[in-house]
């Protein structure tokens, strides 16, 4: 196939959104729907080690299992099984720990709440590029562009560049769209 050379740019704006969004960490795409929210009853999740249905304080349960539950379960919009999940997380409060939790209040409607449980997060580690994104997301929910615009700011300060967290608010700013998960 040949690619007249006046439309690469069109191709280009087209397709680098979403190449974007597919690389990094785990929170560069919604959560896979798992048997926690396919099979589990609720206030269960998946643990694919022993292939059941466990209690979230199970023991052999680790946090990064609690926190993928986590994830799946906020954005099929089951907020409150979510928050069970996250306060069995054993790590206490760490700033992954406070920006979910920040992230489970702001989409449940308690937005006061989760500014506090954001500005928490950014107390233990202003670096936390995610933080900043989802934080600045809910000030453009809250049509604070100027304050969202300043969290941009604080991603590109600390190395985030190019990332998602990065392309996602700066997307949240010019559309107005957010993201859930």
């Amino acid at each position: 196939m040949r690619i007249v050379p006046r439309l690469l740019p069109a191709l280009f704006a087209a397709v680098l959104p979403f190449a974007a969004f597919a690389v990094g960490s785990d929170d560069t795409q919604p959560p896979a729907p798992t048997e926690t929210t396919t099979k589990c009853d609720k206030g269960l999740i998946w643990d694919e080690k022993t292939k059941a249905c466990v209690a979230p304080q199970e023991s052999r349960l680790d946090d990064d299992t609690r926190f993928g539950a986590v994830r799946e379960l906020a954005y099929a919009g089951r907020y409150d099984e979510a928050m069970t999940v996250l306060s069995a997380m054993t790590e206490g409060d760490s700033d992954r720990v406070l920006t979910y939790r920040g992230f489970i209040l702001r989409k449940s409607g308690h937005v006061e709440d989760g500014i506090a449980a954001y500005e928490a997060a950014l107390a233990k580690n202003p670096g936390n590029i995610l933080t900043h994104s989802y934080y600045g997301q809910l000030l453009v929910e809250m049509n604070e562009l100027d304050a969202a615009r300043a969290h941009l700011a604080a991603i590109r300060n600390h190395g985030g560049t190019g990332t998602w967290a990065e392309l996602a608010l700066a997307r949240a700013i010019d559309t107005g769209l957010t993201y859930t998960f």
